[in-house]
């Protein structure tokens, strides 16, 4: 057995007995490395292959930690031990994927694609299969239009190098996707915040702000919004795509969980074909650790998505993308997903029952929610109390694409504990959420 393995088996053991437990830490690769005596280069495989298991979850600059574990033996009496949940990003996956998903990484090593590199443009299988993985009704993708990038954060920053130049205009929804904003601020990108509504992104306040500050572009999320969980309705996004229209702007539409949807509008794309960038990637449709991801470029643009991807080092690996076109091709992905649509409402059931009476915007298909704290609570003090307990939540400031004043809410990512973990977390939060900021105890 490879070496990597034997010592992943280790630690999956140490999770399994309740040595290690969910929530906790592991140490980083490098002191992995020396605590085994082992290289860091196999520390690595050791790590992704504990994640491909499903048994733990890493976030760059946070570190590795156990995502699930079997209870320990406790006496039948004893309150269940409190444990750490992470409730501020994502990473869905359902029991059995890994099972689902195995024959298609064996696959994609026999075929010696790691041994190719991959360009952006992929190749005609891979091509074919994005293009079918990403059809819904009223929007096919032309094979010939699909870009492929190292995920779906990748593919954001092509589109918006090849539509913004730096020192240029990007209108957001006034609540966006905190990496769009990371993005924007490296690639010298100044934000237009636009007020949104019930439905999504205003056209009316869209107009305003390209008159007040024109913008090269615009990015939204029209299906499934993080934080806000709104799917817009068809008749807004034609009026979106009638303001692109009139201002010669562009759009980028980011489409990553637009799975979880399979009755939603069709996409903005459909609208405004000749306009539109449609960004999507597998690391929430898949699995956290596929790099991944799609960008959709009409012929005017494809060009300069593609130079962007390519001058960016965005492009996407040739396993990655072998292993993805075979999980599509085989119906992998259809599966995986029909799992994970039916996980996320489940999750959904959950938080609407220990979070009754409060003040949430969700959509009972998505993995996340948006939650309007009651008074007197503030953003920092409710994210420092749940802390304490252990649940990590996210603050709205980090949602906030403008100079305005930070939301007195959190958003919820439901995806990542287990389910008996998720409702344990939920109930402390709600307990939080019922007392007062004054309650806590001062370090």
């Amino acid at each position: 057995m490879d070496d990597y393995r034997r010592v992943a088996d280790a630690v999956a053991a140490d999770i399994a007995a309740g040595r290690l437990r969910p929530g906790d830490r592991l140490p980083p690769q490098r002191a992995f490395a020396r605590e085994r005596g082992i290289a860091p280069s196999t520390a690595g495989r050791v790590y992704r292959e504990l994640a491909l298991r499903g048994l733990t979850v890493g976030e760059v600059g946070r570190g590795t930690f156990v995502r699930a574990a079997g209870r320990a033996p406790v006496p039948a009496l004893a309150e269940p031990a409190a444990a750490p949940a992470d409730l501020e990003v994502n990473h869905p996956v359902v029991p059995g994927q890994e099972g689902l998903m195995a024959p298609g990484l064996a696959r994609a090593a026999a075929s010696g694609a790691a041994l190719v590199p991959a360009g952006v443009a992929g190749t005609p299988d891979a091509r074919e299969a994005a293009a079918a993985l990403l059809a819904v009704p009223g929007w096919t993708p032309a094979p010939g239009g699909v870009l492929f990038a190292a995920g779906g954060r990748q593919a954001i920053a092509g589109a918006v190098a090849a539509l913004v130049p730096p020192g240029g205009r990007l209108a957001v929804e006034e609540l966006t996707y905190p990496v769009l904003k990371a993005t924007a601020a490296r690639l010298g990108v100044a934000l237009v915040p636009v007020a949104s509504d019930e439905h999504g992104l205003c056209p009316d306040a869209l107009a305003e702000a390209h008159r007040r500050t024109p913008f090269a572009a615009v990015y939204l999320q029209p299906t499934l919004h993080n934080p806000c969980g709104t799917t817009m309705p068809a008749r807004r996004r034609a009026e979106v795509a009638d303001v692109l229209e009139r201002t010669d702007a562009r759009a980028i539409e980011d489409r990553v969980w637009s799975f979880l949807d399979e009755v939603g509008p069709p996409p903005l794309a459909s609208f405004a074909p000749a306009r539109t960038i449609v960004v999507d990637g597998l690391a929430k449709r898949l699995a956290p650790g596929l790099g991944a991801g799609f960008a959709v470029a009409p012929p005017p643009l494809y060009g300069r998505v593609a130079a962007a991807l390519r001058s960016g080092t965005w492009g996407p690996a040739g396993y990655a993308l072998a292993a993805s076109a075979g999980w599509i091709a085989d119906g992998t992905a259809a599966a995986v997903a029909r799992a994970k649509r039916a996980d996320a409402a489940e999750r959904q059931r959950i938080a609407a029952k220990r979070l009754g009476g409060a003040a949430l915007r969700a959509d009972p298909r998505s993995y996340f929610c948006w939650w309007e704290l009651p008074a007197p609570w503030r953003a920092e003090t409710f994210v420092a109390a749940a802390g304490r307990r252990g649940i990590a939540v996210t603050p709205g400031a980090a949602f906030v694409a403008g100079p305005d004043g930070a939301p007195h809410a959190v958003r919820l990512a439901l995806a990542s504990p287990p389910l008996d973990g998720l409702a344990r977390a939920l109930g402390v939060l709600a307990e939080i959420a019922a007392g007062s900021p004054d309650d806590a105890p001062i370090d």
